[in-house]
Formats: structure tokens, C-alpha cells, sequence
């Protein structure tokens, strides 16, 4: 349903909010979301150009949100890569369907505004909370988050 593309910005977008505010480097966000560099640099000047994150240059540059991480929707990630493409007529341009949609149709449309529902009640934050033992990329270490591995806090 979604493709590749969106799915590494997604990881990206979630990777650079674990960063807790502070500028993530590309090398940084490749290896916790493991996505190959080459291809990252086109995913994150997508999301520049979409004005999810920014790019800041210099000694301590990298990358960050542009709005809080709990303002950001997964559907606004997903709509600056490759939205959703929900289907408003006969993708077979049948005369006898006119402006209806079949079965078949109908069925694909209401799965992909369902997608649509929620992802766009879903906030990146909301990721990042719902669940503390398996959070997204978990292996990627939070700054000053202690991780908890089977019963050893580290």
C-alpha cells in the first residue's frame, strides 16, 4: 500500500525525533534506520522540500523536524513522498459504471481512506509513546533514555 520511498522516510521522520531536538547528522539517520546513504539523500531532500524537516549546514548541522514531533501526522510524511491515490472514478473508464464504483472498487477505496483516517490521527509522538518496550527503530539509543533489555536497565 505504501512504497518503499515512503517507508524510509517514515523511519527517517521517527529517527530524527528520537534525536530529542538536536540536529541528526545523514550518516546518523542512515544507520538507524538502515537506509542505504545513497538513496536517503533523495528521500531526506523530499522531506526538506515538503518542509517536514530542515537542513542546518556547519560543524553541528544535520537534520531536524520542523514542527513538533507530536503536530506531525504520518500522513503528512506520507503525502510529501507518494500520497495515497484514493479512487474517484472507474479506474477502467467504463461507460456503463459512469461516475460509480464497482464492488471491487468501492472495496479498494473505503481500505485506502481507512489508511487515510489513520494515518492522519496518527502523530509521529504518538509512535514514539505508544509503546516504551518496542519503540519504532528500538535499537536506535535515545539520549538520556534509559533502555530496559529483559530484567538490566542500561
Amino acid at each position: 500500500m505504501i512504497s518503499q520511498t515512503v517507508e524510509y522516510a517514515l523511519r527517517s521522520v521517527i529517527s530524527i525525533a528520537q534525536a530529542g531536538g538536536r540536529n541528526i547528522t545523514a550518516e546518523e539517520i542512515a544507520r538507524n534506520t538502515r537506509v542505504p546513504v545513497s538513496y536517503l539523500s533523495k528521500v531526506l531532500q523530499l522531506l526538506v522540500k515538503a518542509q517536514i524537516i530542515m537542513a542546518t549546514r556547519g560543524i553541528h548541522g544535520g537534520y531536524s523536524l520542523t514542527k513538533s514531533a507530536d503536530s506531525l501526522a504520518i500522513l503528512d510524511v506520507v503525502n510529501a513522498i507518494d500520497p495515497l491515490k484514493r479512487i474517484h472514478g472507474c479506474p477502467l473508464n467504463l461507460t456503463t459504471h459512469g461516475n460509480q464504483l464497482c464492488s471491487l472498487h468501492r472495496r479498494l477505496d473505503a481500505v485506502l481512506q481507512e489508511a487515510e483516517n489513520v494515518f492522519g490521527k496518527t502523530t509521529i509522538s504518538d509512535l514514539l509513546a505508544e509503546s516504551p518496550v518496542h519503540p519504532p527503530l528500538c535499537e536506535v539509543a535515545q539520549v538520556g533514555v534509559p533502555v530496559t533489555v529483559g530484567a538490566v536497565t542500561v
